[in-house]
């Protein structure tokens, strides 16, 4: 296997492990030739370039959550990226086709069944994506971060992989004895309600706390007024932050949503989280991310419903101040983590390869 075409993005929690999984290839194979096929409103379509990653667009866009019109539409551009999948893949003739959930997963992994190139799937969460659940039955086999996920997709051929990680996430130092530092983001697009309870909760915070805020685009120029206005003029306050592993290499506390790659860069770093769930995840599966981690005394789960300046920062205060609790939450958050899952994936899509060769 030398050629692999890695299929979806959209948001930093498909795109990570797809990400991983790459840089794995390249370290097995120097001369290998990888490729992304994504969306030109994904965060790959900003990010890839910047690091030096090949990437090619298709026109594709979200199913869920519209009316009549907008369904036809979406089915229509579908049907559209499908075929300009098709063309991507007699250029680039790839060996195998890795899914990551995301709009251009669904239309690289048609196209490939299509053409009778093997797929792959790599579900991240507990609770599959909608793209994924469809696209199972077509697919030779789904990797999957949970055995529990297993379920969710019938008689499909399912591994149990884990979700990969960034390799520079893999070497992150043990917690910081320096001043604390505090970490915020709400995902690769940010979140609202996060963003409003720390705003929020600055007041009430110690004066010279260094904190590292990724806001999302949206609502960068708002959050860093807040800041300016509490004297916060040391923060660093950021739309979207390229390197976190640098992030989380200084952080000792993280306050965030609990997506399945979120928590999967927290165990392998290490690092003490107040997490809040999204609420409106499909199957509310955040929380139950969330609550593994809680469980294992890693984490503090705050619900949305409860989250407030106040809560949120006497429960900031109480776990800063407290050494030993943070290195306790920090060994049982790497106990959580899993080491292999990007060369798990390799091999499988190797053995769909060898497969493939002998029945061709």
């Amino acid at each position: 296997m030398k050629r692999l075409l890695l299929a979806g993005g959209g948001t930093g929690g498909h795109l990570f492990p797809a990400l991983a999984v790459a840089q794995a290839f390249r370290e097995q194979v120097p001369a290998a030739e990888v490729l992304f096929v994504g969306t030109d409103h994904g965060i790959e379509a900003r990010l890839l370039p910047e690091l030096g990653w090949p990437l090619q667009l298709v026109k594709a866009s979200g199913f869920v959550g519209k009316g009549v019109l907008g369904k036809v539409a979406a089915i229509g551009r579908l049907v559209g990226s499908v075929l300009q999948g098709r063309q991507i893949l007699r250029r680039f003739a790839p060996d195998v086709v890795i899914g990551v959930g995301g709009y251009a997963s669904a239309a690289l992994v048609i196209a490939a069944r299509w053409q009778g190139i093997p797929t792959v799937l790599h579900e991240q969460n507990a609770l599959p994506g909608l793209t994924n659940r469809l696209l199972g039955r077509w697919s030779d086999c789904i990797c999957v971060s949970f055995a529990a996920t297993r379920a969710a997709f019938g008689r499909a051929r399912v591994e149990v992989t884990g979700n990969p990680v960034r390799r520079e996430m893999e070497v992150c130092p043990a917690l910081p004895v320096a001043d604390p530092l505090l970490l915020v983001f709400g995902g690769s697009r940010g979140a609202r309600a996060i963003n409003a309870a720390v705003c929020a909760a600055l007041p009430l915070l110690p004066d010279g706390l260094k904190i590292v805020h990724q806001t999302g685009s949206d609502e960068l120029a708002a959050v860093r007024q807040v800041y300016a206005a509490q004297g916060r003029f040391d923060a660093r306050i950021e739309g979207f932050i390229d390197d976190m592993a640098s992030v989380y290499a200084q952080a000792h506390l993280v306050v965030c949503r609990a997506g399945a790659t979120t928590l999967t860069e927290l165990a392998a770093c290490g690092r003490p989280a107040v997490l809040i769930p999204y609420p409106h995840a499909a199957g509310d599966h955040q929380s139950a991310n969330a609550k593994v981690m809680s469980d294992a005394g890693a984490a503090v789960l705050l619900d949305q419903a409860d989250l407030s300046g106040t809560t949120l920062a006497a429960l900031i205060n109480d776990l800063l101040q407290d050494r030993g609790r943070l290195e306790f939450m920090a060994a049982a958050a790497r106990k959580q983590a899993t080491s292999g899952a990007a060369q798990a994936i390799l091999a499988v899509c190797r053995t769909l390869c060898a497969a493939t060769k002998r029945v061709n």
